[in-house]
């Protein structure tokens, strides 16, 4: 799995790593069981403090994406497409996408450009295994 940041965003360096990690699960660069690097490894590799990492992972664990062990460290919890999500994420997605579309709206994006795009996302996460 190869992770890329931009250190100049706006977004915070651990939500641009919890974001390219599960753009690379979905992507399937990683799967259910697949190590992580470790905290201090990825941050050594970005120059990061290796709380942000920490920050990242813990946030991930929080959400269901990764389990972390002391013996074998950060893992994926589950494949893409690996079954139905569980009732909490569905409504804190739902919240999200509601606000993403609410901002493509406001800026003057119409359905089927935001459908087309959407489409294009989705085709470059490929299908559930």
């Amino acid at each position: 799995m190869h992770l890329t940041l931009d250190l100049d965003s706006e977004v915070p360096i651990y939500q641009q790593i919890r974001d390219r990690i599960v753009e690379a699960i979905a992507r399937r660069q990683a799967g259910e069981g697949d190590p992580l690097p470790s905290t201090r490894q990825l941050a050594a590799d970005f120059g990061v403090n290796f709380h942000t990492v920490n920050k990242a992972y813990d946030l991930l664990r929080q959400q269901g994406v990764i389990r972390i062990n002391r013996k074998s460290g950060a893992v994926v919890r589950r494949d893409a497409g690996s079954g139905p999500p569980e009732a909490p994420f569905t409504e804190d997605w739902e919240e999200r996408m509601r606000v993403l579309l609410a901002e493509a709206t406001v800026h003057g994006m119409d359905r089927q450009d935001v459908l087309r795009r959407c489409a294009a996302m989705l085709d470059g996460f490929g299908e559930p295994a």
